[in-house]
């Protein structure tokens, strides 16, 4: 019977090879390159999100307080003269680039983990992969 820490090689070496992978993918194919665009008066937006002192969080806009709410004809009104979004307010400074490959790479190795878990119910040792 194969132990997890039997797999640990593997499995360190799968979540490194798909961050690697997946980093170079993600830099040779632009794939999210059209994902966001610019908002038109952004200057102006920021302005007056600065301005109502926005904390860094989720929001949707309009927000009904409750489902009662949210059918209310005044609720229905701004949903149809819109905006209607979600916006995401993140914290004040550059962007983390650090923390956020730290993070993607401790999901490749748990994932990973599941598996090799995974492999470790369903396999004998030295099993043939054909």
């Amino acid at each position: 019977m194969l132990t997890l820490l039997d797999l640990w090689v593997p499995i360190l070496v799968s979540a490194a090879f798909v961050f690697v992978a997946s980093s170079v993918i993600h830099m040779a194919i632009p794939i999210h390159k059209g994902d966001f665009k610019k908002l038109s008066g952004e200057e102006e937006v920021l302005t007056a999100m600065r301005s109502q002192g926005i904390q860094p969080g989720e929001y949707m806009f309009p927000c009904a307080n409750s489902m009662k709410e949210m059918g209310s004809p005044e609720m229905i009104d701004k949903f149809n003269r819109g905006p209607v979004g979600f916006l995401a307010v993140l914290p004040n400074g550059p962007m983390n680039m650090g923390k956020s490959l730290t993070q993607w790479f401790i999901y490749c190795v748990v994932m990973s983990l599941f598996v090799g878990y995974i492999a470790k119910l369903t396999f004998a040792a030295g099993a043939g992969y054909d």
